[in-house]
């Protein structure tokens, strides 16, 4: 196991098949006995940091939780309140914060800054969203499929919009697990370059198209996000009339397979990339997608915790 979690590509195969099964078990003890049963508790006595440079609601929450249901406790840092936000060092924040804490959960823009944070600190780090990836949001995501569909290999996907970072997980949970998958992006908006050479390089059945209704013909899933994340205001205009056509809406889902799976990662623009009947309806598991956050990242933080020899 990787020493930090910030793309999936630092979990082989067996370390995400690992990590997904215990999240299912958390789930499982927490609706049935509760987390109070959970014992010894993986985090206590620790301390975790979360370093938000970005908007939350989900990711905050779960993670703040989630550290409380493990035992430890959670400490919330925006750059305004710390010296990072008057020009302080980023390896000098990642040597002090390694002092007093156990652990770092960071939101950020660029992903560089993580890197750094993980390069000079000597605690894990913990990728919680950057502008190229959002590798926990793509472990909820599976452990929902593999609750609706009954695996988490060995289906078909389609991701319908953006290729961003959220796009940019599915691939790399795609090269390692093999299922296929097909991303309809408007010209130019496509996935980054990088992860596509790394799906080239493994021959990871990945494919990227024009056509929303090419990606999610015969489809088991179907996946998509808003337009315009944080950021990318200015871009409001040009996106809207670039994406107009690639709505999933009730035509869209009707090409799918007959019972495929719809997700977003929320917040939703609804009316825009996805409507209120398809998110409402019978085969949205958005809300699910949601709530298993949490049950990802306490494993995720478990696992970390004791590959550290700190259970």
């Amino acid at each position: 196991m990787a020493d930090h979690y910030l793309t999936v590509l630092d979990l082989e195969a067996g370390e995400l098949r690992q990590i997904l099964t215990r999240a299912a078990q958390l789930k499982s003890l927490r609706r049935t006995k509760g987390l109070a049963a959970l014992t010894p508790k993986p985090l206590a006595d620790q301390s975790w940091g979360l370093l938000f440079e970005k908007a939350s609601t989900r990711t905050r929450v779960s993670f703040e939780v989630g550290v409380n249901l493990l035992g430890g406790s959670a400490m919330f840092m925006s750059p305004d309140q710390l010296h990072l936000g008057r020009g302080e060092p980023l390896e000098d924040t990642a040597r002090i914060l390694s002092r007093y804490l156990d652990g770092l959960v960071v939101r950020t823009y660029g992903h560089d800054r993580l890197e750094t944070l993980a390069k000079w600190g000597t605690i894990p780090v913990i990728n919680a969203l950057s502008d190229l990836c959002h590798p926990c949001q793509v472990l909820a995501d599976l452990q929902t499929v593999g609750e609706r569909l009954g695996k988490i290999e060995g289906f078909k996907a389609a991701w319908v919009g953006d290729g961003n970072n959220v796009a940019y997980s599915w691939i790399a949970a795609a090269i390692r697990l093999g299922f296929e998958l097909t991303l309809a992006c408007p010209p130019g908006y496509g996935p980054e370059e990088g992860i596509m050479a790394r799906a080239a390089e493994a021959k990871a059945r990945i494919r990227v198209v024009h056509d929303p209704v090419e990606a999610v013909s015969g489809a088991e899933v179907i996946n998509t996000d808003v337009w315009i994340s944080m950021g990318q205001e200015k871009e409001t205009q040009a996106r809207r009339k670039a994406f107009a056509g690639f709505q999933v809406n009730s035509g869209l889902l009707a090409r799918a397979a007959p019972k495929a799976v719809v997700l977003h990662c929320l917040p939703a623009h609804r009316g825009e990339e996805i409507t209120d009947e398809v998110i409402e309806g019978p085969q949205s598991a958005v809300f699910d997608q949601a709530e298993n956050r949490l049950y990802v990242q306490m494993a995720l933080m478990e696992t970390l915790a004791g590959s550290r020899g700190r259970s």
